[in-house]
C-alpha cells in the first residue's frame, strides 16, 4: 500500500472507527478489496491532501452534501462520527437549516429524521454502557 492510500485509511479509521473499516474490508473478493482501496483513495484521500479546510470543515461539508443528495446511510455514518470530527450537535442542527434553504425541505426533513435515529442510537448505547459500568448489588 502506498503512502497516500495508507494515510487515507488511517484517517478513515480515525473518523469512522476500526470496526466499520474492518467490516468494509472483510470481503475476500479481490474486486471488493480493490473497490475499498479506490473509495478510500478518492473519498478519504481528499481529506488528507492538506489545504485550508480543517477536518471539522470537511466533515460539515460531507454532512451537507450527503443530506442534499439524499444519501441518508452516508449521512448517518458521518453524523455518528461527529465527536471524532469536532462537529457539535448544535452545528448539526444548524446545518439542517442551511440544507433546507439551499437544497430544499425534503432533503432537510430526511436528514432530520436520520439525525434523530443517530441520536437515539447514541443515547441507547450510552445507557447500555452506563448500565454495564454500574455495580450490581449482591
Amino acid at each position: 500500500m502506498d503512502e497516500a492510500l495508507s494515510a487515507a485509511y488511517e484517517l478513515r479509521r480515525a473518523m469512522l472507527g476500526d470496526a466499520y473499516v474492518d467490516a468494509q474490508r472483510a470481503e475476500s473478493d479481490p474486486v471488493a478489496q480493490d473497490f475499498q482501496d479506490h473509495i478510500t483513495r478518492q473519498a478519504w484521500g481528499v481529506w488528507t491532501r492538506g489545504g485550508p479546510l480543517s477536518t471539522r470543515d470537511r466533515s460539515l461539508l460531507v454532512l451537507a452534501m450527503t443530506a442534499a443528495l439524499g444519501r441518508m446511510e452516508e449521512f448517518k455514518l458521518h453524523a455518528s462520527a461527529r465527536e471524532r470530527t469536532g462537529v457539535s450537535d448544535a452545528e448539526l442542527d444548524e446545518l439542517l437549516f442551511q440544507v433546507a434553504a439551499y437544497c430544499g425541505a425534503p432533503a432537510a426533513i430526511s436528514a432530520k429524521r436520520a439525525l434523530r435515529e443517530v441520536r437515539a442510537t447514541r443515547a441507547a448505547e450510552g445507557a447500555d454502557s452506563a448500565a454495564a459500568s454500574t455495580p450490581k448489588e449482591a
